[in-house]
């Protein structure tokens, strides 16, 4: 018979991080904003993808499928409105992406910065997919994409996660 004791660790584990509304409000906008913007001036060398760091980040800390899932929706719905893709492909990779990061967020302890940068890496690579799919085999439209491409714009946004969650960390509601 074993009897479980929650520890100190364990009950970091479950924590659910709580921000400031104006957190809430603001880094997204920032993100969608930059995210539209910086294209235009680094062309199309651009090898990161704001929004879905921010929907990672706030998922992994709110540890809520739900509200993963909807930040993930609106944060990609949003998104392709500010750029030429079809409305609803970046809503639907980002809704899988902020459904899986919250569901591991419950499960594991993401405040390690190996594990959040693993997590940003793998998510942004099957947002990758997601996108490639829905594109290429649901819509039948050609797409200018490669897999090394993929590969650098997922380093970039685990490297944008390691510098910005710590940031963002800072500005959690302390209890």
């Amino acid at each position: 018979m074993s009897i479980s004791v929650l520890t100190a660790n364990t009950r970091r584990a479950v924590e659910v991080h709580r921000y400031p509304v104006l957190v809430y409000a603001l880094v997204p906008l920032v993100a969608l904003v930059l995210q539209a913007w910086l294209p235009r001036v680094l062309g199309n060398h651009v090898w990161f993808d704001l929004p879905l760091v921010v929907t990672v980040y706030f998922a992994l800390g709110r540890r809520s499928p739900i509200e993963g899932t909807l930040m993930g929706g609106a944060l990609g719905i949003f998104e392709d409105a500010l750029t030429q893709h079809a409305i609803g492909i970046n809503g639907i990779a980002k809704t899988v992406v902020g459904f899986l990061a919250a569901s591991v967020g419950v499960r594991i302890d993401v405040e390690n910065h190996t594990i959040r940068l693993l997590l940003t890496f793998l998510l942004s690579l099957l947002s990758s997919a997601i996108f490639v799919f829905i594109y290429r085999i649901l819509l039948g439209l050609a797409l200018d994409w490669s897999w090394i491409g993929e590969l650098l714009r997922a380093l970039g946004n685990s490297i944008i996660a390691l510098l910005l969650f710590p940031l963002l960390d800072r500005l959690k509601v302390k209890d």
